[in-house]
């Protein structure tokens, strides 16, 4: 048995038919050359012989009156229950119709009583393409692992014709873990002593930093939660019902513009949302006076470490103060993630943690008392960011060309963002209630932000030579 930890247990907790609390992914490939038209067939037949299913994709949630919940780990899982196979209808196989069937098979729960995963193919897609669409819950891994899992099933040559299923790759021998659980149970008391005392001063130093930004006695150098402007499209009382969108630029593009600024890819993307989001707010008839601000996840794992479950913590970062030049939109975007990066690093990750727990179980009582449009939101938006691998991969000689991961929905968010960087791409994967409008628009806009920032930042630079 495995004890969920606080964060993967705040996933349980907060989640509804409304606003269900899994990830996922859609991963795009292009059959190969001179493959036959049963391929895609023939690959879900072929993938529900592995049958030998490996942790965590055998675990099943397991609830107490008594204590904490565990993960209970199945003898026997039965593949039919999480494979499904689906075919589009030709001229009805086009991006649009494809998105339409993800947001479908995203909106549902998944079913507590088995495993709590999914994996479906898609076949019919124009241009001899196909899908596979994974969806897990968040509770067993967070969006960084499970991209680690999805690159580590597949190969990074056509060549290369091996299957390697997600659910049935061993994550680590078992007495490394059994060796780890005892290593933790021996630990002395003064050790566990010395862990809380750090993790309470990490939170009380956050929290006089909060404290003093509140009263105005610093400026910027920590964003506050709670304070965004509620009275927009993007928040409110999240219902059932998903819609997705994506956009994309070219990564050598994205490269050029860092180099030119000194930036960083996060600064560049960040911008190109902020400036999307504004011309999106202004078709709304929304016009803010103060910054957007985003949710942004942060990776608390050590350097190596691995593992399942979360180790994350989510913080507010206010984006520029509404402007209309891109570059002096990137140049306050740079300042506002310094002054993030210098708290993340003043402060613990158990201290990031506990704040990460404390702001969303107070955004999630708002929710589940329907007063998300009432009270303020922690932020406009979530935006995350998850480094994949620079060059192709391949599934049984077919090519990934495109992965999107998809992400769920935070209390009092109708939008959230996932950044995803793969074979020279930079992809912006949008998922939303259903009661947000024009999110293809959205969208678009993305696009369109970065050729403005690109044209601004050229400018600007050939007046200075």
């Amino acid at each position: 048995m495995n004890k969920l930890s606080l964060l993967d247990l705040a996933f349980f907790v907060a989640e509804s038919e409304a606003s269900p609390k899994h990830v996922g992914g859609l991963m795009i490939y292009k059959r190969p050359a001179r493959s036959p038209a049963s391929f895609v067939a023939d690959l879900y037949q072929e993938l529900l012989a592995f049958d030998d299913v490996q942790p965590p994709f055998n675990r099943i949630i397991h609830f107490s009156l008594t204590g904490m919940p565990t993960w209970q780990e199945s003898e026997a899982v039965d593949l039919q229950q999480h494979l499904f196979f689906h075919k589009l209808r030709r001229g009805k196989n086009g991006r649009q119709e494809l998105y339409q069937l993800v947001s479908e098979l995203h909106q549902p729960m998944l079913e507590r009583s088995r495993p709590l995963w999914e994996l479906h193919l898609i076949e019919g897609l124009s241009e001899r393409r196909f899908a596979i669409y994974v969806k897990m819950h968040h509770a067993s891994a967070d969006g960084v692992t499970m991209v680690r899992w999805a690159a580590d099933s597949l190969a990074s040559s056509a060549s290369d014709r091996e299957l390697r299923p997600l659910w049935s790759t061993p994550r680590g021998p078992a007495d490394k873990k059994q060796k780890r659980l005892k290593e933790k149970m021996t630990q002395s008391l003064l050790g566990d002593l010395s862990g809380a005392g750090t993790r309470l001063l990490g939170i009380a130093r956050l929290a006089a930093m909060l404290a003093l930004e509140g009263v105005k006695l610093t400026k910027n150098a920590i964003s506050l939660p709670f304070v965004a402007d509620g009275n927009t499209p993007l928040t409110g009382q999240v219902t059932a019902g998903r819609q997705f969108a994506t956009a994309s630029v070219s990564m050598v593009r994205v490269k050029e513009v860092c180099a030119r600024t000194r930036s960083t890819l996060n600064h560049v993307a960040l911008t190109c949302l902020d400036g999307a989001l504004h011309r999106y707010l202004h078709d709304e008839g929304v016009e803010l006076k103060r910054p957007i601000t985003t949710q942004m996840p942060v990776n608390l794992r050590k350097e190596g470490e691995s593992g399942t479950g979360n180790k994350i913590g989510i913080i507010p970062v206010e984006l520029s103060p509404p402007t209309d030049d891109p570059y002096v939109r990137l140049r306050n975007i740079g300042f506002s993630l310094r002054n993030v990066r210098s708290m993340i690093d003043s402060v613990t990750p158990d201290a990031i943690e506990s704040y990460t727990l404390i702001t969303g179980v107070v955004a999630q009582l708002a929710e589940m008392l329907g007063l998300s449009k009432r009270l303020p939101p922690i932020g406009n938006t979530l935006v995350s960011n998850i480094p994949g691998p620079p060059e192709f991969l391949y599934l049984k000689g077919a090519r990934m060309e495109e992965l999107h991961p998809i992400s769920t929905l935070p209390a009092g968010n109708l939008l959230n963002i996932t950044l995803f960087s793969y074979a020279g791409q930079l992809f912006f994967g949008l998922i939303a209630s259903d009661e947000l409008p024009n999110l293809e628009r959205l969208g678009r806009y993305v696009g369109e932000a970065f050729s403005e920032l690109e044209q601004s930042v050229f400018d600007a630079h050939q007046t200075l030579s």
